[in-house]
């Protein structure tokens, strides 16, 4: 008996020594155009998002949170690679024109050959393949980006075990597409291919949903690219996983299940509706892009609900940001919601551009039992820490050169080394640089026209970067504009290149 009892005994011993070793899964969500303003623990009145602010109270909000880039792509291999754009592979969105006829949809949905945008090199290393390195079982959720289909850049070339959703960004210009990818086959979708920017018809009623009907079929992406999602967790539920799930919400098209159409239109009332032919006429746009969002919040809240039936939840590390700031166009009513608040809104300062509204993003870290409930951090960070902070929460010992600085003793309340400084550069919208140093934020544009000037902004004083102080603090600029020399690698890609700084 005695003996039994000591063998029970050490049973119980090893399967808590088992969890306590066991390494976290680790699921990193990236929102879409999403605004810092426009969820409710950054002030948003209008749209409901509950499950991400539950989120929020469940451990740390970053309130000092920047993405690699302004736009798409580059952010997202920033995210991947823990390059900062004066040294990333992908630098601006870059589809890949010398193929064809690239921007026409129709032609493109039914030759891969088309579709998709310049691969990154497989040469690079992502977060991914360094994960698999110690066992886990990765995947890639939503939309890609990074390279063309049968190229070295997808998913699969990238270090993802499973791939589901958009390979190619302009494809994801129609929330209900003909087809997503599975790995490296086509899923076929129920949808007609209705190309983006198809207007109503002329005798047509702007006033009458009906109207409208061509633009809502029968599969909608996000949620086929959530059942997915939750399938990867279950499948993997019994050893460590990192899944990267990026979804294209809120990202135009205006499109969105009717059910939570209808209950914005009961919040907020009549509406006039979008005629434009940016991406897809709405006849509620106001109503359709809050509905975006919480639908987006909805299946945030699934995927916790599901970690917590399969007893995983306490070992789950989950982070939630946007890739860059909100859009200015195709019926969005950014000054309606205050998407940016409270930075400034509208064109030349959110998406595209590096000032605050389009690089300064929400992001949220939740680790139950490790980070502290309801906590804030006001740490300066980006989008190229993740690599190392990943890195460093699988327990990876790595000697691969990243950018970042990891974020896991942030998490865990303890203290940190501090950027010295971020740093960006854009080569489109006229080319653009900026760096952020503690309270300073410096901002060089329309590079391309010849203009080397830099802007000086105080962020303490002045976080709508109203106020250039740049001719009363000589010698900040000229720190500055040491980084600006020294940060910058001429790219590899032609196309990114800024002759203006020596490329």
């Amino acid at each position: 008996m005695r003996l039994i009892l000591i063998m029970f005994a050490a049973i119980l011993l090893a399967a808590s020594c088992n969890t306590e070793t066991q390494k976290p899964n680790i699921i990193y969500i990236l929102a879409d155009d999403l605004g810092y303003g426009e969820l409710g623990i950054n002030g948003q009145k209008i749209i409901q998002t509950p499950n991400i602010d539950a989120l929020a109270a469940s451990g740390m909000t970053f309130t000092q949170h920047y993405s690699g880039a302004p736009v798409c792509a580059p952010a997202r291999c920033v995210l991947l690679t823990g390059q900062h754009m004066g040294h990333a592979f992908i630098r601006g969105n870059d589809e890949w024109a010398s193929r064809g006829k690239v921007w026409d949809y129709a032609a493109a949905a039914v030759d891969p050959n088309l579709e998709g945008q310049r691969p990154i090199p497989d040469s690079i290393v992502t977060i991914a393949e360094m994960l698999k390195t110690e066992g886990y079982k990765t995947a890639v959720i939503g939309k890609w980006g990074l390279g063309a289909p049968a190229t070295e850049g997808i998913p699969s070339r990238q270090g993802f075990d499973y791939f589901y959703g958009y390979n190619c960004q302009r494809q994801a210009h129609n929330l209900y597409p003909p087809h997503l990818w599975e790995n490296e086959e086509k899923d076929l979708l129920d949808n007609e291919i209705v190309v983006p920017g198809t207007p109503l018809d002329p005798e047509s009623d702007i006033y009458d949903e009906a109207s409208y009907a061509r633009y809502t079929q029968n599969d909608f992406a996000p949620t086929k690219m959530h059942e997915k999602a939750i399938g990867f967790i279950k499948e993997n539920s019994d050893e460590p996983f990192f899944m990267y799930y990026a979804s294209p919400l809120p990202h135009l098209p205006l499109q969105a299940p009717k059910e939570y159409v209808d209950k914005y239109r009961e919040i907020i009332g009549d509406e006039e509706p979008y005629t434009g032919r940016a991406y897809f006429p709405n006849r509620y746009p106001r109503a359709t892009y809050a509905a975006m969002i919480s639908y987006l919040d909805e299946q945030v809240g699934d995927l916790v609900a599901t970690l917590k039936e399969l007893g995983i939840y306490e070992n789950t590390i989950i982070m939630f940001s946007s890739d860059n700031g909100p859009t200015y166009t195709g019926g969005v009513d950014f000054e309606y919601f205050e998407s940016s608040s409270p930075f400034t809104n509208g064109y030349g300062r959110t998406k595209g551009y590096i000032y605050e509204g389009g690089i300064h993003i929400p992001f949220i870290a939740s680790w139950p039992g490790n980070i502290e409930e309801g906590s804030s951090s006001d740490y300066i960070s980006a989008f190229y820490d993740m690599f190392p902070t990943i890195c460093d929460l699988a327990g990876i010992d790595t000697d691969v050169k990243s950018d970042g600085i990891s974020l896991k003793p942030v998490f865990l309340g303890k203290t940190q080394e501090e950027h010295e400084f971020l740093y960006w550069e854009f080569p489109s919208y006229k080319g653009q640089q900026a760096v952020r140093m503690g309270k300073w934020k410096a901002v060089r544009k329309n590079i391309f026209d010849g203009n080397m000037a830099i802007e000086l902004y105080d962020l303490e004083a002045d976080i709508e970067e109203q106020n250039d102080v740049a001719a009363q603090h000589p010698e900040i600029i000229e720190k500055i504009e040491g980084i600006l020399i020294k940060e910058h690698v001429p790219a590899v890609n032609n196309r990114f290149k800024i002759k203006q700084l020596g490329d």
